[in-house]
């Protein structure tokens, strides 16, 4: 099938079905199963039958994926750019298999176009009534889950979906490309540098270079170097309230921190609102294996964590806005108040503040301008499938870095682990240790500094420096992933609350240590042990003072904050002189049904 690829090595196991339906599209990577016959009838049971004729256009590029589709006969093909003259077909379905992707679960417009190949019948289910019944069976829902995250994860490998044109020396294509990414939405990356169809297609739509980046939609919509917001509507990403209201709880980041107080907060009954200035998930959310997190033995992705993190958190009515970057915090009538880079606005009578930590640039000559064409800060499918050929060097010694060599060992034909310090034991688990040092195709430099980033429009080799020694040394590889340590994004609370020297925040006794004098006093209590300098303000997770910078703990932080949410609004009354309890409202979500 054009646009479909099957792993070496992977067999593919043949059923009855393919034999009536001779082109259709093999199960990759699990992305395409076929629902077995106790699952159909509960979808069944919701949805409703109709006949299907050929040409009958299910789902429609560009528009948003509304209703969830069994096909029970016939079949049902996928196609890019629909209609056009470079209309590109990327697989096809037959009886028993569903159509959709992970735009299907969130709302996003749709990538591709559904149209009926094969007269039939298809069964078509809403999506409330489709969410109603994955939170009541749990195998059917890890199946679409699973299903729409690596259909997802196809549609990027297969260079599906808008196109960004743009220079890779251009810090705003980098940062598109970044957003993109982050977000796993589709997209093919046309270099003004070397592509020849960037030339063709800057004539086509009448603009010039120094236009670029172009954000191209379906050869319809033609965006001149868009902010992330303008990109994220376009794509359908959930924006802020229309409104601002005064809710209970206001939560700034979505890692598991932030999707951890999500989730609890909202199932509690609290007015739950989220921001989030890139991408659900944080640095987990580009984690290509996390195992040490409770619960999973085999290990699970960041991205299939951080989307079930998502959905469970709008199943109980928790609103999360993507992006959102937080800009400031203050006190206002008994609420805060947090404005945001466009200058709109947000109050809540409590924060919960999860902003996390982000990976330190590495600044070694030559590296900025390769910077998200070959040298990256996080290690997904997305940058995995641009590493078959070629070797790729990792920097750091630390967890982070130990799941990025193994997961990209997997691809690449050699990678190389740079490493400072004289072992791996100081910041590496021992798992990942024993791991890192069998794997044959993973070659563990110690005492080993890069100093120097060589190739003008690719990655072509590192410089190193073994200090041991003295002597220097080139490393012929094609691309660079960079784990060298976080700090925390919180430029914006420096005058809002106390922060250590690192910049992280101070919570419990140390914040109060650091208060106003006598506002804990006027408080009548002492500091919460999650709480901030600002009453009613917490911090959870990594962008905390003295946390431990683990996905297990990050998570357990972002619970327990609520409890001390609970606490102060317990202790607090509501402005206006109204019940002060927390308030428990009619669940709003469409995943209740």
């Amino acid at each position: 099938m054009p646009g479909d690829e099957t792993r070496p090595g992977t067999a593919q196991v043949p059923d009855e079905t393919e034999e009536s339906v001779p082109f259709e599209t093999a199960d990759i990577y699990g992305a395409y199963p076929r629902l077995p016959e106790e699952q159909m009838d509960r979808l069944a049971q919701r949805g409703r039958r109709r006949e299907a004729d050929a040409g009958d256009v299910l789902i429609r590029e560009g528009e948003p994926c509304e209703m969830f589709y069994v096909v029970l006969s016939g079949s049902i093909a996928i196609v890019e750019g629909y209609g056009a003259p470079d209309e590109r077909l990327l697989r096809v379905h037959g009886p028993g298999r569903f159509i959709g992707e992970l735009g299907l679960l969130h709302g996003q417009v749709a990538f591709y176009t559904a149209v009926v190949r094969d007269p039939g019948e298809v069964l078509a289910v809403s999506m409330d009534q489709l969410r109603d019944l994955v939170t009541r069976d749990s195998v059917l829902g890890d199946v679409v889950l699973r299903a729409c995250l690596g259909r997802r994860a196809l549609l990027v490998g297969q260079g599906a979906g808008f196109r960004i044109v743009g220079s890779r020396y251009s810090p705003d294509t980098r940062r598109l490309r970044e957003f993109a990414a982050r977000n796993r939405l589709p997209y093919r990356w046309i270099d003004l540098e070397t592509d020849e169809e960037a030339e063709e297609l800057l004539r086509r739509f009448g603009v010039g270079p120094a236009e670029t980046p172009l954000v191209i939609w379906r050869d319809t919509t033609l965006l001149r170097n868009p902010s992330n917001v303008e990109l994220a509507r376009l794509m359908g990403l959930p924006s802020l309230p229309a409104r601002n209201h005064h809710g209970d709880l206001l939560i700034v980041g979505s890692g598991p921190a932030g999707l951890a107080a999500a989730v609890n907060a909202a199932s509690e009954g609290l007015d739950t609102t989220v921001v989030e200035a890139m991408a659900s998930g944080g640095q987990a959310g580009t984690s290509s294996r996390i195992e040490n997190l409770l619960g999973f033995p085999s290990g699970i992705s960041g991205a299939e964590l951080t989307e079930r993190a998502v959905l469970q958190a709008d199943k109980f009515g928790a609103r999360i806005s993507v992006p959102a970057e937080a800009a400031r915090l203050e006190p206002r009538d008994g609420y805060y108040a947090v404005g945001f880079a466009d200058g709109s606005e947000i109050t809540a009578r409590t924060v919960v503040l999860a902003t996390g930590a982000r990976y330190r640039r590495l600044h070694v000559p030559g590296i900025e301008r390769l910077e998200g064409t070959s040298v990256h800060y996080s290690a997904t499918l997305y940058e995995a499938q641009q590493c078959r050929t070629d070797p790729v060097a990792v920097v750091g010694g630390g967890n982070s870095a130990g799941q990025a060599v193994l997961f990209l060992a997997g691809y690449a034909p050699q990678v190389y682990l740079l490493v400072r310090g004289p072992s791996l034991e100081a910041h590496m688990s021992r798992y990942l240790i024993d791991q890192v040092e069998r794997h044959s195709r993973v070659r563990v430099l110690l005492h080993t500094e890069m100093t120097e980033a060589l190739g003008d429009e690719v990655l072509e080799a590192v410089t190193v420096v073994d200090h041991r020694t003295g002597g220097h040394r080139q490393l012929a590889v094609r691309a660079l992933f960079v784990f060298t340590g976080a700090e925390p994004h919180t430029e914006w609370l420096s005058d809002a609350l106390a922060l250590d020297a690192r910049g992280f925040v101070l919570t419990g006794a140390e914040a109060q240590a650091c208060s106003v004098p006598g506002l804990w006093q006027s408080q009548g209590r002492d500091c919460l042990t999650l709480e901030t300098s600002l009453p009613g303000v917490f911090a959870a997770g990594d962008v905390r003072s003295g946390s431990v910078k683990r996905v297990a703990s990050a998570v357990g932080e972002g619970a327990m904050s609520i409890h001390f949410v609970h606490r102060y609004l317990g202790h607090t009354a509501a402005p206006g002189g109204t019940d002060s309890s927390p308030r428990t409202r009619p669940k709003e979500s469409a995943w209740l049904g």
